[in-house]
């Protein structure tokens, strides 16, 4: 087993929401860390650390790769918890449902936001609305499961959480390229307020990617794909 008090190394990117999860994850344990930058051509220490999937993110912790975000930050959660911040609730049945919603949020935003990000082909307008309506249902969950606390996991960042907040810079991008409102305060007020609370927790603030950044690095990834710009 990886000792705690080992030099730790993330494989990722300051541009990948998935890279930014373990990033806050780190942050709100207080933990150090390195942060290697991975391009678009992947490093040989990434292939070798991650030969099934060859992507980011990537712990490297005491010699030993964990790959996966959210496994990551659970698996974070757990070498460190004795500090004062859990991120996976304590009791087994909000725990079970945190993962629940943690998975139903890559099930339905990634692929849309590719899409919209011209990225895989589809339509527009469908990925939009799939957005749309995960987000009303998390509006939903989150009037349950925050139970008037300002975030998913109460007082401070939790799973749920880090597992949705680390698509809102990408959200902005997108919402700035395309000329649509994904976060819109007459459907989702509770969301808007999550969104705006989280962007400034001290967890988040400091590595929160910068709009322009992301659009940029879009059009990068569209010219270097053949991808006409979005209209």
């Amino acid at each position: 087993m990886a000792a705690q008090g080992k030099e730790m190394k993330l494989l990722g990117s300051h541009k990948s929401p998935f890279s930014l999860r373990v990033e806050i994850a780190f942050n709100l344990k207080g933990l150090g860390y390195e942060l290697l930058e991975e391009t678009w051509e992947k490093s040989q220490l990434l292939l070798e650390s991650n030969p099934i999937y060859k992507m980011i993110p990537v712990l490297i912790h005491d010699g030993q790769p964990i790959c996966e975000s959210m496994m990551i930050v659970e698996y974070i959660d757990e070498v460190w918890a004795r500090t004062n911040t859990s991120i996976l609730p304590s009791d087994p049945y909000d725990r079970a449902m945190a993962r629940f919603w943690a998975k139903y949020i890559d099930d339905k935003v990634p692929p849309s936001l590719r899409i919209i990000m011209g990225l895989l082909p589809g339509s527009e307008e469908e990925a939009v609305n799939q957005i749309l309506t995960a987000l009303q249902l998390l509006e939903k969950a989150f009037e349950k499961c925050g139970e008037g606390n300002d975030f998913f996991g109460g007082e401070t960042v939790g799973y749920v959480d880090i597992a949705l907040g680390c698509y809102l810079g990408w959200f902005k991008a997108m919402e700035k390229m395309n000329g649509f409102t994904i976060l819109d305060e007459s459907k989702t007020p509770l969301l808007v307020g999550w969104a705006n609370r989280f962007c400034s927790h001290d967890s988040v603030k400091g590595v929160m990617p910068e709009v322009e950044m992301l659009i940029e690095f879009n059009k990068k990834v569209r010219d270097k794909l053949n991808v006409a710009p979005a209209n």
